[in-house]
């Protein structure tokens, strides 16, 4: 039994090692164990119209060096995880066709066949967990999904920060889903919500949700300890880090919920279903909103990016102070 334990466990390392590529930057950050922060590539394929998305993606990883930490964009590509792409690898991937939106489901189909995937939050979480990567940035979690009493559309982002050792910096969950609902499912999955520098849990476009947040935090040094404890303690899963977009950013709240809701029904007028709800209803919001959403999406994003790196920096600092 020991023996076949010992097996699996070497023919599983060999297996990551193969499928994983990281980029140089990348590797050597981890090596020296410099801060690094895991980035998305949905919003480069499916997210955000071109040429919005390279922009946004690339502004991310700008304000993630000037921060002092790494970016570490990820895509499946070629038989492989690949963490750390170029700006050309980027734009490439903008104008690729059929790139499958990759989450846990898909991630071993993609893999074995050598097709294109752009990463969700939850398969981002993945693969930054097994390429020694803490801190994932992204725009807002995927959750339970509006009437999802009929349909049962619920996110795999919410099963994977209950499994996956990673903080999750967000601007809430996505204003679309039922967040009342995604709350009460994350507090059944055992995944800690944290408020930063708020007690309310943010809504995506707007700072508040009617929801709060289970706790309040207010420095990266405090994520960063709360993190080490959780998993020191033997608690897998992931901790949310709610993170509100910018005052001067946020949309009027009852704008956004008529769009939303208009937005909602067309999705089930045209009988949208699955993966493609999420980009459904984001294009068509920021066609009702006329470019607003688009634009608070990014400045959350890069909110976002700058308080993910504050506490990749943390998170490094603790570590290193530690060893």
């Amino acid at each position: 039994m020991v023996d076949d334990l010992q097996q699996d466990a070497r023919t599983r390392k060999h297996t990551i090692e193969q499928r994983l590529s990281y980029s140089e930057e990348v590797e050597t950050a981890l090596h020296e164990g410099r801060p690094v922060v895991a980035l998305e590539t949905t919003i480069v394929t499916h997210g955000m119209p071109y040429p919005v998305n390279v922009e946004t993606a690339l502004s991310v990883e700008t304000i993630i060096r000037q921060a002092g930490a790494v970016p570490a964009t990820i895509s499946i590509q070629g038989g492989k995880i690949r963490v750390g792409l170029s700006a050309d690898e980027i734009e490439a991937l903008a104008h690729e066709k059929e790139v499958v939106k990759a989450s846990r489901r898909d991630l071993p189909v993609l893999l074995a066949t050598g097709r294109t995937g752009s990463t969700t939050v939850a398969a981002t979480m993945i693969a930054a967990h097994l390429a020694g990567i803490q801190v994932f940035v992204t725009g807002g979690i995927g959750g339970v999904h509006r009437a999802a009493e009929r349909t049962m559309d619920v996110s795999a982002d919410l099963e994977e920060l209950a499994r996956t050792d990673v903080i999750v910096v967000s601007a809430g969950a996505k204003a679309i889903l039922d967040i009342g609902l995604t709350l009460e499912v994350l507090e059944t999955l055992g995944v800690p919500v944290l408020g930063y520098q708020t007690e309310d849990l943010p809504a995506f476009y707007t700072r508040t949700s009617g929801y709060q947040a289970n706790f309040r935090v207010d420095t990266p040094q405090a994520v960063a300890e709360i993190a080490a404890t959780k998993w020191g303690l033997g608690l897998h899963g992931g901790i949310l880090v709610a993170n509100p977009i910018p005052l001067d950013a946020e949309l009027n709240q009852a704008e956004i919920t008529s769009a939303i809701e208009a937005a909602v029904m067309r999705a089930e007028q045209q009988g949208v279903t699955g993966k493609d709800v999420t980009p459904f209803l984001l294009s068509t919001m920021e066609s009702l909103t006329e470019g607003k959403s688009l634009a608070a999406n990014v400045r959350l994003i890069e909110h976002n990016a700058l308080v993910g790196a504050q506490i990749a920096g943390a998170v490094a600092d603790r570590t290193n102070r530690i060893n």
